[in-house]
């Protein structure tokens, strides 16, 4: 019996659904889960180093159930809450709540192991049901598990994985092809949560649309899935709405859309912050541009997943035309990841946005060898897997290992260095030596341990609140260096303060700071400083 003919799926009789391949191949899914708990759970509490939006999702967290509030600041509808809300949901199952894994941002990263865990199981799965390859679901799962891009990023806790996994949870419920109603508007509820956990996922609409149209396509109750699926995906998206219209802030106050303007009037706005986003571009003043990105940071962490994802992304377009089978599935995922690459260009960016091209580009990739290798033995497709995989994974400067400046060879950062500590001590120097009603100018990555300690630094403060907003800056520090006991350093906060306009706060290390405790291991620099003449 030819490849061919065990690649192709059977048809459940008056249903038009297609039936997956006989065997899942359950060797390949394990091992796959754990080489993923191998790269992405070594070392993830040392590297990388926390960042401040890991540390923002934790707080708000924290706000939800310690607060009952969706932030511990105003709540401006900078994102949707359902990401931070499923995080409080994970914290407060945890007997040690978030201290379960030493801080918060640990017990945030064991969350983001085990979405990636789950994913990694729905990304084999989607490819081997629409394509019957084993061998290319093994292959994308791997290149998902050891992507230095992807361990740096997926270890983080960020909305962008968690989006990713609703996205992927959605496809694999497509993938399924049961015939089932309920089965396609759990498919479209998946990409509502995307969608209400962050907005980016609006770009990948056009490949999860065109998607449903071809996977219920065959089924005579197709007009009532494709009903039912863009029900549930907007059930959560009119709830949002809905949430904001109710406190009184769905508009701005006199509809006034102005950007120039410093506030938009008394209240938050939704649909303003909605506008206000849509105006960001790479000249933002908090973010950079798509070119700088590629060249300064993504390149240099992964260039062969960034030039072999898109090879195969645009190739996916074309490809699977004159296969039917393969149509439908190949260029939707293709649409997936051309519609993300479309929003990485024209938006101003942090780096890390990239990470949801990381699935994206593994799944195109599995997508890819599979219509490639459609015609050739299992055992001939294995080869040709490991042929792929094993120098990228074993040569020196390849995902594992590299040589350091004397000439030689070690595991790669992310599974060797400590970054982590300095961030531990500067906490810890903290407690020891400052008292706990000091007024302190921080960065987020050290909030929830500062707040959620007792007694709590109830005046620890983000930088970018004690300048922006009302409540911190004119009440708290009232814009002055004088109401300032300690400015508590991250790594390249100076940057951000320079690059945010923070004038006051930077006048008040330059002229008035002192450092009383710094920390350095190669180019990461933490220091405390202690401003003079406080009350």
């Amino acid at each position: 019996m030819s490849a061919d003919v065990l690649n192709r799926p059977e048809t459940h009789k008056g249903t038009g659904a297609q039936k997956p391949p006989q065997t899942r191949g359950w060797p390949l899914i394990v091992v796959s889960l754990v080489i993923g708990l191998a790269t992405h759970g070594w070392n993830m509490f040392r590297y990388p180093l926390y960042l401040t939006d890991e540390g923002i999702y934790m707080e708000q967290a924290w706000s939800v159930l310690r607060e009952a509030k969706l932030s511990p600041y105003t709540y401006f509808y900078d994102h949707a809450p359902f990401g931070w809300l499923t995080i409080a949901g994970w914290v407060a199952i945890l007997p040690g709540g978030f201290n379960a894994f030493g801080n918060a941002i640990n017990t945030g990263r064991v969350l983001m192991l085990i979405v990636h865990l789950v994913s990694v199981f729905l990304l084999y799965e989607i490819i081997r049901r629409f394509t019957g390859s084993k061998a290319g679901a093994f292959l994308a799962a791997f290149v998902f598990n050891v992507s230095p891009l992807g361990v740096y990023y997926q270890r983080q806790v960020l909305l962008d994985n968690l989006m990713m996994l609703w996205i992927l949870l959605g496809l694999y419920l497509l993938a399924r092809k049961d015939g089932r109603i309920v089965t396609v508007m759990g498919a479209g509820l998946c990409f509502g949560l995307a969608l209400v956990t962050k907005e980016n996922a609006l770009f990948i609409l056009p490949g999860c649309a065109y998607l449903l149209h071809r996977a219920i396509k065959s089924q005579p109750n197709r007009r009532f899935g494709v009903s039912f699926w863009w029900f549930a995906a907007l059930a959560p998206v009119v709830g949002y709405l809905l949430f904001a219209q109710i406190k009184n802030e769905l508009f701005p106050q006199n509809f006034n859309f102005n950007l120039a303007a410093a506030t938009p009037g008394d209240h938050v706005s939704l649909l303003y912050t909605v506008w206000w986003q849509l105006h960001r571009n790479s000249n933002s003043s908090n973010g950079l541009s798509f070119t700088t990105l590629l060249q300064a940071s993504w390149l240099f962490k992964d260039r062969y997943l960034l030039i072999a994802g898109t090879a195969v992304t645009v190739l996916g377009l074309f490809a699977g035309r004159r296969n039917k089978r393969l149509r439908g599935p190949m260029l939707a995922c293709a649409l997936m990841g051309v519609g993300y690459g479309f929003y990485l260009t024209r938006s101003a960016l942090l780096d890390f946005y990239i990470a949801p091209m990381v699935p994206l580009f593994a799944l195109n990739l599995g997508m890819f060898f599979g219509w490639l290798t459609r015609r050739t033995k299992p055992a001939g497709a294995a080869v040709l897997v490991a042929c792929l995989l094993v120098p990228v994974v074993v040569m020196p400067g390849g995902f594992m290992v590299k040589y350091n400046t004397k000439g030689e060879l070690e595991f790669s950062d992310a599974y060797r260095l400590p970054l982590t500590r300095l961030q531990e001590q500067q906490v810890a120097w903290i407690k020891a030596n400052v008292p706990p009603d000091a007024k302190l100018i921080i960065d987020d990555d050290i909030w929830v341990a500062l707040h959620d300690n007792d007694p709590p630094y109830k005046n620890a403060h983000p930088h970018y609140k004690a300048t922006s907003d009302p409540d911190v800056r004119d009440k708290v520090f009232a814009s002055s260096w004088q109401n300032v006991d300690y400015v508590v350093m991250s790594n390249k906060m100076r940057d951000a303060l320079e690059r945010g306009g923070e004038t006051w706060i930077i006048e008040a290390i330059d002229q008035h700071g002192e450092t009383v405790w710094q920390a350095t291991r190669g180019d990461v620099s933490l220091q405390i400083i202690k401003i003079g003449g406080t009350s």
